[in-house]
Parts: structure tokens; sequence; C-alpha cells
């Protein structure tokens, strides 16, 4: 492999529940000169430390990420030593936020700086006690009361409003993470939300005009965002994934967590229905006891805990009016969603087109770039390409974060307390 410079190297790190997962991407030119993003490695390791999303154990969580990070760095003959970093958990909340400001220049005309200041404003919304501003994303802005506008730059004007969402995490998890990726020894370029970086790797820009939601399953979260005419409108972090499922399969069967786990993703089917009447063997699977239960029976147990998941999905969009409405439907992303069947199952309960999120528009040299359970990785990745295509600055997925930000002051009290 080719030497590269290491402002070449982009990386991205989500730190899940269950396993801790890296992506490296390292820019090269493409042929109508624009940059290009190409993984050249990726790896995971279990992870120890981390439930539901938030981190439980830092020691734990340390060794779980260096794990990772040693595994990458030997794959590809890479020093990693910054990272994108991905936060979730049901901590993470959003609300609504309005900024106003003046247009300064005295002709009126509108520039990055007035866009910025109204951004700015926006942040200033009453913030829940211990929690810290992750995003300030912009939907339209409003130029002297005229509504519905993308890109204000260069309009005239006196007034320039914003409607963004705001989202934000609670200071003591944003803390311990990282904390937890600076004891590696990793800088950290920023922190972005999972669903946000998921949403950027297999949602394309047509899909987010028209209405879509994309879904990431995890083992013990389901991160849900809902996109319309390019823009976030709802992102939610359900307490609930796959390991409900294997959970289930363990308590109905009265067997082991690993053999439910080998059950489910070797037998699992989505819904009970049209399955072949079939047994299984426990004994084959490494239970201790030689019992023999149907598929059929295990499929119902699973269709149970899937309808429950896509209800509490269905129940976010109706919050915003988009059951049964999003015209480029859901993607189905994340370890859990591997479940066979599941797409179906997605497209009876939701009344939508459903389809698994593979990363799109990425050139790689490993298979790990079509798992899905990489989504998020991959997505961090390309956060961090389109954060440096626009040097930081607004435009594209870039104007979602409102500047690279994870709060200096965090930054700086994390380092202090380091040995």
């Amino acid at each position: 492999m080719a030497k590269s410079s290491a402002s070449d190297i982009i990386t991205g790190l989500d730190i899940g529940s269950t396993s801790v997962r890296v992506a490296v991407g390292q820019r090269s030119s493409s042929g109508s000169g624009r940059e290009a993003i190409q993984i050249i490695g990726a790896a995971e390791a279990p992870s120890i430390g981390v439930s539901k999303g938030v981190i439980t154990s830092i020691e734990d969580a340390i060794s779980s990420v260096s794990t990772c990070l040693e595994k990458v760095e030997r794959m590809t003959g890479v020093q990693i030593d910054r990272a994108f970093v991905g936060i979730s958990g049901s901590h993470i909340v959003s609300q609504e936020s309005k900024g106003v400001v003046a247009v300064s220049r005295s002709d009126g005309e509108v520039r990055e700086e007035d866009v910025d200041r109204a951004l700015e404003a926006a942040r200033t919304v009453a913030t829940p006690l211990n929690y810290e501003i992750l995003h300030v994303l912009p939907k339209s802005f409003i130029v002297d009361g005229q509504s519905g506008i993308k890109d204000p730059v260069g309009m005239t004007g006196i007034r320039l409003e914003v409607d963004a969402q705001i989202i934000q995490s609670l200071s003591s998890q944003l803390k311990n993470l990282t904390k937890c990726v600076y004891r590696t020894g990793i800088e950290i370029d920023d922190v972005v939300l999972g669903i946000l970086a998921a949403a950027d790797a297999v949602a394309t820009q047509r899909q987010k005009e028209l209405g879509v939601a994309v879904a990431s399953i995890g083992g013990s979260t389901t991160s849900l965002a809902v996109f319309e005419e390019g823009d976030a409108l709802r992102t939610v972090v359900l307490p609930i994934g796959s390991d409900h499922i294997t959970s289930d399969i363990a308590i109905g069967l009265r067997t082991s967590i690993e053999v439910a786990e080998r059950v489910k993703v070797e037998h699992g089917l989505a819904s009970s229905r049209d399955v072949k009447k079939e047994d299984i063997r426990l004994a084959d699977l490494g239970a201790e006891e030689d019992e023999i239960v149907s598929k059929k029976f295990v499929a119902e147990i699973i269709e149970a805990r899937v309808e429950e998941i896509f209800g509490k999905i269905d129940k976010e969009l109706k919050k915003i009016d988009r059951s049964g409405r999003l015209p480029a439907g859901i993607i189905l992303t994340g370890g859990g969603a591997k479940l066979n069947g599941l797409v179906d199952m997605a497209k009876t309960e939701l009344r939508l087109p459903a389809s698994l999120g593979y990363p799109v528009n990425v050139s790689s040299i490993t298979d790990r770039t079509n798992d899905i359970a990489f989504s998020t990785a991959v997505g961090l990745v390309l956060w961090g390409h389109h954060l440096s295509e626009n040097g930081g600055g607004r435009g594209g997925l870039v104007s979602k974060l409102g500047g690279p930000r994870i709060g200096n002051h965090i930054k700086r009290l994390i380092k202090s307390l380091l040995p």
C-alpha cells in the first residue's frame, strides 16, 4: 500500500454496546479532480464496559477501544493518532430552536458570518441542566419574513432567522466518552451523533430530499433519524435493540445467552408467517441439554420483539406526522438489521418501502465496508471527509454541524484530569 501522510487519513470510531468498530479512510484524487475517500481498513473488537450506548466502566472501555485500534493499525500499517468518534445512547435529546439576528452589512447582503451568528443565537436555547450541545442542525432560514430558504447567503434583507434542531448529550456521558478515547492516546477530531453519521453513509442526498428514515439497530439501542428536503426532521435513540431479542429467546427456550445468540443468528426469522415445520436441535448449537425446539416457536418469540421495535419507530414517525408518509421509505442498518426477514416485516409494520442500508459511494479494499454493522464507523469517516472538503464551514453535510466543536473547555478539562 502506498505510504500516506497523516493528513490523508480519516478514522471513524464507533463505540457500541456490543462491539467497538473502527474504519480508516484515505483521501485519494479521483479522475474528476475531486478528492475521493477509500476505506483502507476496518476492524472490530468485543465491547466491554459499555451498556445501552453509555460507558459504565472507563477502564474496560479503554481496553476494548485499544484492542480495536491495535487491530486496525496492524491491518493498515498506519498509526492512528486522531479520530471522529460516534456517540449514542438514550440520554441524547433534541429540541427545536430559533435564532434571530440583524444582517450586519449596510447594503443588507447576507454573508456567511450572519448565518454563523444566527446559528450561534439558536445555540443559546435553554439547555437542560448538565447537558452539552452536540449539533445545531439548521432546517430552514427566514429573511425578512420570507420563509423556506435553504441558503440565504447573497440574499438581501435586514432580519435573518433560522429554525434549527439542537441535539444535546448528557455532559457526564460526553466527558466519560472523551476521557476514554483520550486515554487510548488519540485525539478527537469531533464527537458526532452516530445515527447522523450512519445516515450519511447509507442514504443518498436524493433520498434525504424526498423523505427517508434511517434506523440503526444496535445491541442495546435503536437509533432513528428522519430526513426531508435534505434536513434532519427528528433524531431519537430508543432503549431497545437486538440483545433484547437474544434475551427473549434465552428465556423462551430456557437456555444460555450464548446458545440463544446462535439460534437467532443461524435460525432466526423476523416473522413467524410462512415458517416451514422444522426443528432446531439445541445440542448442535452448544447447549448442554439435548432439547429440540420448533423453528416456528423461535420465530414467534422474535416476531413479538421486532413488532415492538417497529411500533416504537412508528410512534416517533407519528409525532412528526410522517407515519407511512416517507416516499424513500426506511433504511435499516446496524448489526441488528442482519436478522432474516426484517425488511419484509418493516414494510408490513411501517407501511413504507424498506431496504438494508449498505454504505453508498464509498470505494474500499476491505469486505468489511459491505457489512451493515460498520455503517456508523464508515459514516464517521465520510463525515470527516465532507468536513475537510468544505473547510470546516457550512455547505452540504457540514452545515448540519455548525462547526466542529465538542466544547473546547471539555477538552481542556479532560486533559487536565489525565495522569
